[in-house]
């Protein structure tokens, strides 16, 4: 018989996160893969400048996207999420 806990995982699920220009220049990858048992694009964002420091101040000016969409900041991101980190792009 097991128990309820020991049906539990015992780490977390991995989030599969794309990166673009800069910030995939500051990872060195254009993907990060971050554990991740859900929580909100914000989370998504401050996740990600804690796994690269050097590139925090331009993912604070980011986009989320999930799914091929922009996301607010509140939008819940489940584990099995196709999430992209997309930072400000400029020019004509």
């Amino acid at each position: 018989m097991t128990t309820p806990s020991s049906t539990l995982p015992t780490s977390p699920p991995t989030l599969r996160v794309s990166l673009f220009a800069g910030l995939a220049a500051a990872a060195g990858s254009r993907q990060l893969n971050l554990p991740w048992w859900g929580g909100t694009a914000a989370d998504v964002k401050a996740a990600v400048a804690a796994a690269v420091p050097a590139a925090a101040t331009l993912v604070a000016t980011s986009a989320v996207a999930m799914g091929n969409r922009y996301v607010a900041s509140d939008a819940p991101i489940p584990a099995a999420a196709d999430v992209a980190v997309i930072p400000p792009v400029s020019g004509g």
